[in-house]
């Protein structure tokens, strides 16, 4: 059971990953900013995201 929960969490998180990608790229950013992002996500999937969340590209109105 433990690892079904996990396997269930790992794939939002993974999901989540992929929206919050497509969200910097389609962003304003220059191009070395979207690869950094992108780079951090990657490589620290949960951590990446949660940075991502507060302190990423947003969209200027």
């Amino acid at each position: 059971m433990e690892f079904h929960i996990s396997g269930v969490l790992g794939f939002l998180i993974f999901i989540a990953d992929i929206w919050a990608i497509l969200n910097i790229v389609q962003s304003r950013e220059t191009s070395t900013t979207k690869l950094l992002w992108i780079v951090l996500i990657l490589f620290l999937p949960f951590i990446g995201l949660v940075i991502w969340w507060f302190t990423g590209p947003r969209e200027r109105s």
